[in-house]
């Protein structure tokens, strides 16, 4: 999330803006520390470049920096994509 603060024209003869970006993080605290969380492949990517943040299937926002292989999957997310997709628990075969 942006916003652009913009400040009043200097009260002199002329007049000046000054734009400056501030930008703030929108992550919630919780589970996202405990959790890996489904995202579409490209908004990874898209956040690695960008750094803006990502939403998982369960709504939790953050910016990805940790290996997820080393973290169990989050519940809500898994269980919105079985609910979309089918459930897989036969091990993959």
């Amino acid at each position: 999330m942006s916003e652009t603060l913009e400040p009043n024209p200097l009260p002199q003869g002329g007049t000046a803006t000054i734009e400056r970006t501030v930008t703030r993080e929108v992550v919630e605290p919780g589970d996202a520390e405990r959790f890996a969380h489904y995202v579409k492949k490209d908004k990874i990517m898209e956040s690695a470049m960008t750094g803006e943040p990502v939403i998982a299937l369960c709504g939790k926002v953050w910016v990805p920096g940790r290996d997820p292989n080393k973290f169990p999957v989050c519940p809500q997310c898994k269980e919105i994509l079985d609910a979309a997709f089918g459930n897989d628990d036969n091990g993959g075969e």
